[in-house]
């Protein structure tokens, strides 16, 4: 049985939810996109199903209910997802942020593109 990659982009912008979609199946074609609203409801995706690891989660700094880092934070703790690599992005960024969020968990922060083919660019790297 063949893998499926998954990726969950967690964001509360619709049309950011879009182009990161159309970006990530550019790149390849058969990975599975899930989306989460705010943190709230990714805490709640993510634990209400263990079975649920997506190899790869994006989560944006600002957004309502619970911010970024929070959600972050408690995303890295989650043991069932040990393996899975975690991005924060947002549209600056400046080294005390970036070490904050990396002590927090993630792998890097990325700052948001503004057109498909940056985000395509950016997304190249990290999904090959």
């Amino acid at each position: 049985m063949d893998y499926t990659r998954q990726c969950l982009f967690i964001d509360d912008d619709a049309d950011d939810q879009d182009f990161f979609c159309e970006a990530v199946k550019f790149i390849d074609p058969a990975m599975e996109c899930f989306f989460a609203d705010d943190g709230i409801q990714a805490i709640n995706k993510l634990e209400d199903n263990e079975n649920f690891i997506p190899d790869f989660i994006f989560i944006n700094m600002n957004m309502p209910r619970m911010s970024g880092p929070e959600c972050l934070a408690r995303i890295a703790k989650m043991e069932h997802l040990a393996k899975s690599r975690i991005y924060m992005y947002s549209s600056s960024s400046n080294d005390q942020l970036l070490n904050e969020v990396r002590t927090l968990g993630a792998q890097d922060l990325l700052v948001k593109p503004s057109s498909i083919s940056e985000m395509r660019a950016l997304l190249e790297r990290i999904l090959s």
